[in-house]
């Protein structure tokens, strides 16, 4: 079952006091981020937080909970703990506090990198090896068609 957009709004409204939250939408659920850092998913309308031991501290007895088949454990967030702001604000800090920062974007060339990406004074494409008969050389224009690549045309 897919969360409802209602459900997203009003979660990332209740989030908004631990900063700049938003959500993106990932197959029918959504993901949710603080800055680039994504610490919780809403999965079938349920708040699911990247579990973590400062989160885990917050709540009185955690409930681990995968999100969807398949995923993680995360601290599965009832319905009446999401009414409270300023809890989830601080649930929210403490998590991504904990959780490792994404890497850069854009890593620093190295010097492999810098060399490929370096302009070359005259690229001329070389032309494939064309295999040659046992029997000796090929001819001009059996040269020529192996060189030259084919097109098919459509008759319209």
């Amino acid at each position: 079952m897919a969360t409802k957009p209602a459900t997203a709004d009003y979660l990332v409204e209740q989030l908004s006091g631990a900063g700049a939250i938003s959500v993106k939408k990932m197959f029918g659920e959504y993901g949710v981020y603080r800055g680039d850092v994504m610490f919780a998913l809403i999965c079938d309308d349920e708040l699911y937080v990247k579990d973590t031991p400062g989160g885990r501290a917050l709540l009185a007895a955690p409930e681990l909970k995968p999100p969807y088949p398949g995923a993680k454990p995360c601290l599965r967030i009832r319905g009446d703990r999401c009414e409270d702001a300023d809890w989830l604000a601080d649930l929210v800090r403490v998590t991504v506090r904990e959780l490792p920062a994404k890497a850069a974007s854009k890593k620093a060339p190295t010097e492999k990198s810098r060399a490929a990406s370096a302009p070359t004074s005259k690229a001329v494409a070389k032309p494939k090896a064309t295999a040659k008969p046992k029997g000796g050389t090929t001819s001009k224009a059996a040269t020529k068609r192996a060189a030259t690549p084919s097109v098919r045309r459509r008759a319209r």
